[in-house]
């Protein structure tokens, strides 16, 4: 199946006749990469779930208003983004914990998950990951994972690419040692 450009979603959500075609076409084309991105984030299936339907809704309720300042995509992440980060704040306060308290949380969720099918190796990695503070896992996450340039993740998050590079290479690094230490 030919991939749908933006421009043309853009297009056909704007008449009203073809909206909900235009919004089935975005959610073909992003719903699964929305999914893993908030996934790396949250680990748990349900709240990934919940999380992906509250970002399109968002999406559906917000993509009239959609100038085109920035990529369709780019956009979304960011609902998807900020969605995730509302999430785990909202897991913190409620639980009173810290995030580091959360991240080990989340270590445990991915330990007990029936939806992780990884190996050992993606296991460690996915923890070594959770060990980054929350704004170093979200960089490493959209670079590694998505494969995301840095202007594109600047995009997102409203941060500058020479940030982005250095917390970038600081969590390589934290997650070398601890993968390094572990053997």
């Amino acid at each position: 199946m030919k991939q749908v450009e933006d421009a043309e979603i853009l297009q056909k959500f704007s008449v009203e006749k073809t909206r909900n075609e235009a919004f089935n076409l975005l959610l073909s084309k992003y719903q699964q990469k929305i999914y893993w991105h908030i996934r790396r984030l949250v680990i748990d299936h349900d709240d990934t779930d919940d999380l992906v339907q509250e970002t399109f809704v968002k999406v559906w309720k917000n993509l009239a208003n959609f100038r085109s300042d920035s990529q369709l995509y780019t956009w979304i992440y960011r609902i998807a983004t900020n969605e995730s980060i509302t999430f785990l704040n909202k897991k913190k306060l409620k639980n009173n914990i810290s995030l580091d308290d959360v991240s080990g949380e989340l270590a445990e969720s991915l330990a007990a998950s029936s939806y992780f099918d990884g190996d050992k190796a993606q296991r460690k990695l996915q923890e070594a990951i959770l060990t980054l503070p929350e704004k170093q896992r979200i960089i490493f996450n959209m670079k590694y994972f998505d494969d995301m340039k840095y202007d594109e993740i600047s995009e997102v998050l409203g941060t500058s690419v020479g940030a982005l590079k250095a917390s970038f290479h600081i969590a390589v690094k934290k997650i070398e040692s601890i993968l390094l230490n572990e053997d």
